[in-house]
């Protein structure tokens, strides 16, 4: 089903994947954001098949603290938040 469904590690230092479902083919854009809501980078702007997927950010020339995973598919999206800790 679509969706964020675990990040591990979260917390994390400096490394976490991130595992993901889609229910079906569809563009898809994951960004991270920041506290403030500033987007920080985007770690996947591309078309995707149905099914499970992972990607790792490595977040080691950011600073500690909280930022947020926004997942776009289609017309539906998920935020969840992560916590940096160094």
């Amino acid at each position: 089903n679509f969706g964020i469904h675990q990040m591990y590690p979260n917390p994390f230092n400096p490394i976490t994947t991130i595992d993901y479902g889609l229910m079906q083919n569809s563009d898809v854009k994951i960004s991270i954001y920041n506290i403030n809501g500033r987007l920080i980078t985007t770690l996947i702007n591309e078309f995707q098949i149905a099914g499970y997927h992972y990607i790792t950010w490595d977040a080691s020339s950011y600073s500690s603290g909280i930022y947020f995973l926004n997942m776009s598919a289609g017309e539906t999206f998920e935020t969840k938040k992560m916590v940096l800790i160094k």
